[in-house]
């Protein structure tokens, strides 16, 4: 899940460029409020990529970049660059309603898609998905971390059988161990847990949906699991998926683990040691069928520039997704179309005003690109593919700044960090922000793994400078008690629901007062020499330090 109020802040200045002052223009709050409202209309469709949406989408927020005076800085087509940069991708869908059926202790029980399981779409090449009475295996959270000493695995053999396993990692639930405590690694996201089953060669992949470790409802695991589905296009889809991947709800785990003589509770606590060993559920298998509707198709970031003054070659990214879930299974009112307001028509539109303010302003020093990105929705897959295959070199990229589920509210006394980034210079970035009133708090809720779960990501797992910033909860008008209402409102009511949609209440002043923030803290880092780095406890540190002879 994606925080209310998140957008990402990928760099560090240093204390003395810090001291130079910006003036940040002001942002207006109606034509941000405007651009919101048209992008997350029903006449965008939910701006599904692959879909008449994307185009209708990509149109109009390049009319909005030329109309703001950005200069296109996409893909160089006979020697001029265009608007876009072309992603191509693996599409997949399922035909039909799959055919899920679980057998326990000799009884045969029909799954149904959105309901008990919510089963993906296959992304390692199938046509085709014919399972018949797999057998099921619980390996704990699905971790092999060598450098932790830790191995869920432990040898099994998951040929011709489906693993079973828990959201997040082993120090969720305990608060301390050899994962980090609260603090979600990588090993906790679902994505790492496909990989790794794929490298174990499992025939499938469930995890068990918990509310509270997956920092999200099943409403959202449902409505994100069941559509049409995107990968980058590999060149061994099945080194990094297996062809079963879904999700189950925690009721029917408990079921299952019951049904094979086990208590899911005593091995969940199990689980969380060293000296957990993979449990076979006896007496137990899945069945699965259903035929995969699959094509690579191409997908477009949108990227409009602004080149620099003196510095052309080095480079400051504005980044955020243009994406949302497109048209997908009703709610209980029978609305179909997932609007997207908060995530991301809001990063949309904010990219495009930063992208007004910088044309309007003098030329900085080196060059400026605004990124809108696809694909997000479905695993970062146009930041993903940016960063594989840059369009301007990530070693003299200084730093990205995204934009994801802005604050369409009012203004807030605080900002917060997510995840655990570690710069050096985050002094400097709180020093920065005095000027509009805002003070620094902790990342509140680091087990949640926003850090590895927005389009900054792609870069900072590269080595370019990465930390997510997210606005604050203390609202001017409301205090803690109103921003952490709307959070939880938010992601129980709304976040990737039909519902996330514009409303004529919110004000967005606060969403205009972070933008001058952002605007500052870009404009220093692009109108100076400075580099921003890891700490050098950091693991992306070294990543960088590799391309550090290419840095002036």
């Amino acid at each position: 899940m994606k925080r209310l109020i998140l957008c990402t802040l990928a760099l560090s200045i240093s204390s003395a460029l810090m001291a130079t002052a910006v003036q940040a223009p002001t942002f207006d709050p109606h034509r941000l409020s405007d651009e919101v409202k048209t992008l997350s209309s029903d006449a965008f469709e939910g701006r599904g990529p692959a879909t008449p949406a994307e185009t209708k989408t990509i149109d109009y927020v390049v009319a909005q970049m030329k109309d703001a005076g950005l200069q296109p800085g996409g893909d160089l087509v006979d020697g001029k660059r265009s608007w876009t940069q072309a992603v191509p991708l693996l599409r997949t869908e399922i035909i039909g309603a799959p055919k899920l059926t679980l057998t326990m202790g000799g009884k045969a029980e029909t799954l149904t898609q959105g309901k008990q399981i919510a089963v993906r779409a296959p992304m390692d090449g199938s046509t085709s998905v014919a399972i018949a009475n797999a057998p099921l295996v619980f390996v704990g959270y699905g971790v092999e971390a060598p450098e932790r000493h830790w191995d869920d695995f432990k040898g099994v053999d998951l040929h011709g059988k489906i693993a079973v396993v828990l959201v997040n990692d082993p120090d969720f639930e305990t608060g301390h161990g050899d994962f980090g405590g609260k603090a979600m690694t990588y090993y906790g996201r679902w994505t790492y847990k496909y990989e790794e089953a794929a490298r174990q060669g499992a025939l499938g992949l469930l995890v068990i949906h918990e509310t509270a470790p997956a920092s999200y409802g099943w409403a959202t695991v449902k409505n994100s699991n069941t559509n049409t589905m995107f990968d980058i296009v590999r060149d061994n889809p099945s080194s990094a998926h297996v062809p079963l991947e879904a999700w189950i709800q925690r009721d029917l785990a408990v079921q299952m683990f019951k049904h094979a003589g086990l208590d899911f509770d005593t091995l969940k606590k199990q689980a969380q040691t060293r000296a957990f060993k993979p449990v076979e559920l006896k007496g137990e298998t899945l069945s699965a069928s259903f035929k995969v509707d699959k094509s690579v198709i191409t997908s477009h970031n949108v990227v409009g520039r602004i080149d620099g003054s003196k510095r052309p070659d080095e480079t400051v990214i504005y980044s955020a997704h243009w994406d949302h879930l497109g048209v997908g299974q009703p709610d209980a009112k029978g609305d179909r179309i997932y609007n997207g307001a908060v995530d991301n028509a809001t990063g949309t539109a904010a990219l495009i005003e930063l992208g007004r303010a910088f044309a309007h302003a003098p030329k900085p020093e080196r060059s400026m690109v605004f990124l809108n990105v696809t694909a997000e929705e479905k695993g970062l897959l146009g930041s993903e593919y940016y960063a594989s295959k840059p369009l301007y070199p990530l070693a003299t990229t200084a730093g990205v700044i995204n934009m994801d589920a802005l604050d369409p509210n009012g203004p807030s006394r605080n900002f917060t960090i997510s995840g655990s980034a570690k710069l050096g210079l985050l002094d400097d970035m709180i020093a920065d922000a005095k000027q509009y009133g805002m003070v620094y708090t902790p990342d509140s809720n680091p087990q949640a793994g926003y850090f590895f779960r927005s389009d900054h990501f792609p870069f900072a797992k590269r080595g370019v400078p990465a930390v997510s910033f997210g606005s604050g909860n203390d609202l001017v008008d409301g205090g803690l008690a109103a921003g952490k209402a709307a959070e939880k409102e938010y992601t129980a009511k709304h976040y990737h629901q039909p519902s996330d949609e514009w409303q004529a209440s919110w004000s967005f002043t606060g969403m205009a007062r972070d933008l001058q923030l952002l605007y500052t803290v870009g404009s220093q880092l692009a109108n100076s020499d400075q580099w921003p780095d890891w700490s050098k406890d950091s693991e992306f540190r070294g990543i960088r330090d590799k391309t550090a002879a290419e840095r002036k």
